[in-house]
C-alpha cells in the first residue's frame, strides 16, 4: 500500500490537477462580525452552526476550463492518468468500443480536449479579491466563481506565487461581497478547534471540524513549508478553501492531506495564514512577489554532522554552497559555517529559507555562526530571490595531473583523478575541482548515504582534495585524531551537500 502526501482539487473523467503547496489569507479591510464560539470549560461547543452561517458566505467554488495537450499530459503525475480500460470478454464489442475510446485519448497526434477542475476559495474583500491555490487555476483558459447562493461570476487572475502555490482573483460585482477576515495563526495552540469550509469532490458550502492536530510540519513540498496540521476532514476539491479558528477568522488554507487512497484519513495539513499576508499584499499592489534571499545552500546539521564538526549539539543550519556575488558571499560566509541564529532568534535549517524570505530586500539582517569552534555575528544585505538561479560562467583551468585511483573499503566507494575524461563522461564542469567518484558497492556506507558514482568529493572536514592520495591523507588524519565521523564536501547533480561518515564501526550502519 502506498501512502502518499497528495495537493489536490476535483478535476473532471476522475482525474486530479496535483501541484505544489497552496496557500491563501485576506488583505487588510473593514472586518464584519461574526460570533465567536465559546466551549465553556475547554469543553466541544454545543454547535457551530451561527459561526458557519455566518462564514459560508464568503467561500466559493472555483471552476476553470482549460485545453488540454497529449503533450501536457504526459508531464502530469500518476493520479492524473486515464482509468484503465476493463476487461471484457475477447471479440466482444464493449472490448472494441473501450479499445477505440482509450486510444483516441492516448493518441499523440489527438486534437486537444477540454477539461473542467473544480477547487475552492474565499472573498478577503467586499470589491472582489479571491484568493485560492495556483494548482487550482494553473493553465485556465477561463475562471469562473460560484457563491453561496448560486450566483456565477467571470473571474481573472490578478497574480500568482509559484513557490508557495497561491493566486489572487479578482470578480465584478454591482454589490459588495461577504467577506472573511485574517486572523493570527501563531497564536493558535494544538488542541485548539477549527473549521474547514471548500468544496469537496464539487460539494459545494461543505462544512467539517476538528482541531489543531500539531504545528510546524514540513512535508517537503517546498522550501517554505511550515504546515498545520489538522484532522477537520478534508478532501479532493478542498484546494484553497479556508480553515477558520472559532472568532471566524482564516488561520490557515486546507491544502493538501497524507493518505494511502486519496480520501481523507484524518491527516490535513493548511497554510498558516501568517506566511501568506505578505504574499498576498505583494500580489494585489505588483501581480508578483519579491523574497528576501540570502544566496546560501544550506542543509540540517544532524548528529553526525555535529560530531564531524565538533558541535556540541546538532543544531542549526550548515551551509553546504554560497552563491558567488550573493549577499551572503558578500558578507564573507564560507562552506562549513553553521548558521545558529537570524536576528537573534535561534533557527534549525528548515527554516532558514522561509525566514530569510519573509525578510525586506534591502535590510540588513543579523547572522549567528559557528566557524570552527569560534561564534561570531556577521551583518548581511539581504538580496532580492532571483527568479532563476544564475550560474556563473565556467572558467577553464588546467587539468589535474594524474593520480592513481584509491579504494576505500570500508566505506564502499573508489575515486579517481578528475581528469578530462571524467568530465566529459559526467557533463562536469571546467571549473570543479576534487576527486571523482569512480565506483559504489550497493551495499556499502557510501551508497547508503547516497554517494553515487560521477560524484565529486571537493573537501574533507572544510579542507579542499584535488587528488585521491590527498583524500585518503585527509581521512586517515580524522581516524588518528579519534574523530567518530568525517564530513565530505560532494558535489552531485543537485548542487552540493555535506555528506558524514562514520569513523568508528559501531557509528557504521
Amino acid at each position: 500500500m502506498r501512502v502518499s502526501v497528495r495537493l489536490f482539487c476535483s478535476v473532471s473523467l476522475s482525474t486530479l490537477l496535483v501541484a505544489g503547496l497552496g496557500v491563501c489569507a485576506p488583505l487588510h479591510a473593514a472586518e464584519a462580525p461574526v460570533p465567536a464560539v465559546v466551549a465553556a470549560g475547554g469543553r466541544a461547543p454545543d454547535s457551530f452552526a451561527d459561526l458557519a452561517a455566518r462564514l459560508l458566505p464568503a467561500v466559493v467554488n472555483v471552476s476553470t476550463t482549460q485545453t488540454v495537450r497529449e503533450a501536457d499530459a504526459e508531464e502530469d503525475d500518476e493520479d492524473d492518468q486515464l482509468p484503465q480500460m476493463p476487461n471484457f470478454p475477447q471479440g466482444s464489442p464493449f472490448e472494441k468500443f473501450f479499445h477505440d475510446f482509450m486510444n483516441r485519448q492516448t493518441d499523440p497526434n489527438a486534437p486537444p480536449r477540454r477539461m473542467q477542475a473544480l477547487g475552492s476559495g474565499f472573498i478577503i474583500d467586499p470589491t472582489g479579491y479571491i484568493v485560492t491555490n495556483n494548482h487550482v487555476i494553473r493553465k485556465a483558459d477561463r475562471i469562473t466563481v460560484t457563491l453561496q447562493d448560486n450566483t456565477v461570476l467571470s473571474a481573472h487572475a490578478v497574480g500568482h506565487d509559484d513557490r508557495t502555490d497561491l493566486a489572487l482573483l479578482k470578480v465584478d460585482s454591482k454589490k459588495p461581497l461577504p467577506f472573511v477576515s485574517f486572523g493570527d495563526s501563531e497564536h493558535r495552540r494544538v488542541g485548539d478547534w477549527v473549521l474547514a469550509i471548500g468544496n469537496p469532490f464539487g460539494l459545494s458550502g461543505t462544512v467539517t471540524a476538528g482541531i489543531i492536530s500539531s504545528r510546524g510540519r514540513n512535508i517537503d513540498q517546498g522550501p517554505y513549508d511550515d504546515f498545520i496540521q489538522t484532522d477537520a476532514p478534508i478532501n479532493k476539491g478542498n484546494s484553497g478553501g479556508p480553515l477558520f479558528d472559532m472568532d471566524g477568522n482564516v488561520i490557515g488554507v486546507n491544502t493538501a492531506i497524507y493518505s494511502p487512497s486519496g480520501g481523507s484519513v484524518g491527516i490535513g495539513f493548511s497554510i498558516p495564514s501568517n506566511e501568506a499576508r505578505g504574499v498576498v499584499e505583494q500580489l494585489r499592489k505588483t501581480g508578483r512577489v519579491s523574497r528576501g534571499w540570502l544566496g546560501v545552500r544550506i542543509q540540517n546539521v544532524t548528529q553526525d554532522i555535529a560530531d564531524g564538526l565538533g558541535l556540541s549539539t546538532p543544531t542549526g543550519a550548515l551551509v553546504a554552497g554560497v552563491e558567488k556575488g550573493g549577499p551572503a558571499d558578500k558578507a564573507g560566509l564560507k562552506t562549513g559555517d553553521v548558521i545558529q541564529s537570524l536576528n537573534g532568534q535561534p533557527i534549525e535549517g528548515k527554516a532558514l529559507p522561509r525566514l530569510s524570505a519573509q525578510l525586506p530586500v534591502g535590510t540588513q539582517a543579523k547572522l549567528g555562526l559557528w566557524r570552527h569552534g569560534k561564534v561570531m555575528d556577521v551583518p548581511v544585505t539581504i538580496g532580492a530571490l532571483p527568479e532563476t538561479p544564475e550560474e556563473a560562467p565556467a572558467k577553464p583551468v588546467a587539468a589535474p595531473k594524474s593520480a592513481a585511483s584509491v579504494s576505500f573499503a570500508d566505506f564502499g566507494f573508489t575515486v579517481g583523478p578528475l581528469d578530462a575524461a571524467g568530465r566529459q563522461k559526467y557533463n562536469l564542469p571546467a571549473s570543479l575541482k576534487g576527486v571523482l567518484v569512480s565506483s559504489v558497492k550497493p551495499d556499502g556506507t557510501a551508497a547508503d548515504r547516497g554517494l553515487k558514482e560521477g560524484d565529486v568529493i571537493t573537501e574533507v572536514q572544510q579542507a579542499e582534495v584535488g587528488t585521491p592520495a590527498a583524500l585518503k591523507q585527509r581521512i586517515e588524519a580524522a581516524r588518528k585524531a579519534k574523530k567518530r565521523s568525517v564530513l565530505l564536501l560532494v558535489h552531485d547533480a543537485d548542487g552540493l551537500r555535506w555528506i558524514p561518515f562514520p569513523l568508528s564501526a559501531e557509528d557504521a550502519p
